[in-house]
C-alpha cells in the first residue's frame, strides 16, 4: 500500500510539473546576458569602453560603447533632469561571460567635460535577479513565452554615479546596486584624442543648464 501511495504522489507531482503554465522550459533563451546604458535629460553621456569580470573570476572586455538612451531635445518648463525618470531599451550582449561580478565603465560626461572610470561591484541579490528574469514565465502573462535574455542596464550621471537595474521575469525594471567613480585623469580616450570629446554640447542641453544647473547629488 505505501509504494502504491508512493507511485500516485510521484505522477501526480509529474502531472503538475507538465501542466505547469509558468513553465519556460520550451521558451528560446539567447546565449549570453546583455547590458545597457542610460543618461538623465539632458546630460548627455558617451561610453568609451566597458568591461566585466564574471563569477567565475574571468575578465572579459564587454565590447559595449556609444551613446546611451537619448534624451530629449526639446524644452522644459521643470526639472526632468532631476533623478531617474525611466531607463533606455536597448542593449548589447556581454559575448563570452557569465553573470556579472563586476563591472567597469568609462564614459564621458559631454555636459560637464570631464571623463569618469571606475568599476561597480554587482550584488548577489542582482545576480538572483538576472537567474529568475528567465527562468519561468510572468505569473501576470503565462500565455506569453519567458524573457529571452537576462539583461541590465547602468545609468550614468554627472559626478561619476552610477546606478544599476535589473529586470525581472515580469519585464519590470528594478534599481539595485549604485556606486560613484573617479574622474579618468588622462581625460577623453586616456589621453589619445588630444582633449577632445565625442560631442559638443547639445544646445537644448547648455540651455537647460543655464536654466536649471546641473542636479548633483539628485541621481
Amino acid at each position: 500500500m505505501k509504494v502504491l501511495f508512493a507511485l500516485l504522489a510521484m505522477l501526480s507531482i509529474s502531472a503538475c510539473q507538465a501542466v505547469d503554465p509558468l513553465s519556460a522550459k520550451n521558451d528560446f533563451k539567447t546565449r549570453w546576458w546583455y547590458i545597457g546604458f542610460t543618461e538623465p535629460a539632458y546630460m548627455t553621456v558617451w561610453v568609451e569602453t566597458t568591461a566585466v569580470v564574471d563569477i567565475q573570476d574571468r575578465l572579459i572586455p564587454a565590447g559595449a560603447s556609444g551613446a546611451a538612451a537619448q534624451t530629449p531635445d526639446g524644452e522644459y518648463t521643470k526639472e526632468i533632469a532631476r533623478g531617474w525618470d525611466g531607463i533606455g531599451g536597448s542593449s548589447m550582449p556581454v559575448v563570452g561571460a557569465d553573470l556579472p561580478k563586476r563591472l567597469f565603465v568609462r564614459w564621458q560626461s559631454i555636459v560637464e567635460r570631464k571623463t569618469y572610470a571606475g568599476w561597480i561591484d554587482i550584488s548577489e541579490s542582482t545576480r538572483d535577479i538576472m537567474r529568475n528574469s528567465t527562468a519561468q514565465r510572468c505569473h501576470e502573462t503565462p500565455q506569453f513565452t519567458a524573457n529571452p535574455s537576462a539583461a541590465l542596464n547602468l545609468g550614468l550621471a554627472p559626478g561619476g554615479i552610477i546606478q544599476v537595474w535589473v529586470w525581472d521575469d515580469c519585464f519590470r525594471a528594478h534599481k539595485v546596486d549604485r556606486g560613484q567613480v573617479n574622474v579618468e585623469p588622462l581625460g577623453p580616450y586616456l589621453g589619445k584624442n588630444e582633449g577632445r570629446y565625442a560631442w559638443e554640447i547639445k544646445d537644448s542641453s547648455q540651455r537647460y543648464i543655464e536654466r536649471f544647473g546641473i542636479p548633483y547629488g539628485s541621481w
